[in-house]
């Protein structure tokens, strides 16, 4: 399928990433993607938005890495960034709490919107474990090869960069970020944002008023983490 070759993804990522697509994990995914589309299936988000967190944020402007599991699985949902849905989309119930810990964190008043476009353009990777979901299926994606191709991608920045921050929410971010380097990077841990657990410390964590003093320590701009109107 066009939408898992090599051309679609930023220059600056395809410089690292390039020899993952001719690996035989990827093209078991391509292969399993097709059959999907074969069988009439719909799947989240739209094909040129797969690799939107890595077009939007190229390798060499990141600053910020929030690990996401799927993208979501509703319509009109997924766009490509973990966490965020499209304008005009009702904000979804982690979204929300991450506005409610935004607002208590830096005083930020919680968006009437969940795009989080804005992060990204700034250096904040939004990147889901699994880039592709099917239509009213959760994880409906999970362990056919996505997992590996993000590794790689976290792999490669804990490897080229310093002095990054990764946000880790939950059990299942905190296991992927398992190999980053806490001597060169910062790892900030807590509960998902998740109803069930925010309750358990995610709310209170103050994850971004730590991400921007640790970016300012390191030299570099911190992150407006207030949303614009759309």
């Amino acid at each position: 399928m066009g939408t898992t070759q090599k051309t679609n993804l930023h220059a600056s990522w395809l410089a690292l990433l390039e020899a993952e697509f001719e690996q035989p994990y990827m093209q078991h995914l391509r292969t399993f993607l097709q059959d999907q589309k074969q069988q009439g299936k719909i799947i989240y988000p739209a094909g040129d938005n797969w690799f939107a967190a890595y077009n939007t944020t190229p390798f060499d402007k990141v600053k910020v890495v929030i690990l996401g599991q799927d993208p979501y699985h509703g319509p009109s949902q997924a766009h490509g960034l973990c966490f965020s849905v499209m304008p005009g989309v009702k904000v979804p119930p982690s979204l929300v709490n991450i506005y409610k810990e935004l607002e208590g964190d830096l005083g930020i008043p919680r968006a009437t919107h969940g795009c989080l476009n804005h992060w990204a353009e700034q250096g904040v990777l939004l990147l889901n474990a699994t880039l592709t979901v099917e239509n009213g299926q959760a994880g409906a994606h999970q362990n056919q090869g996505w997992e590996t191709f993000t590794d790689k991608t976290i792999a490669l920045l804990n490897e080229h960069c310093e002095g990054l921050v990764f946000i880790l929410w939950g059990n299942y971010a905190q296991k992927k970020g398992a190999i980053i380097d806490t001597d060169k990077h910062c790892v900030i841990k807590s509960p998902h944002p998740s109803p069930l657990s925010a309750h358990r410390g995610f709310l209170g964590s103050k994850p971004f008023s730590s991400t921007n003093q640790y970016l300012i320590a390191q030299g570099s701009e911190a992150i407006d983490w207030s949303l614009p109107e759309l």
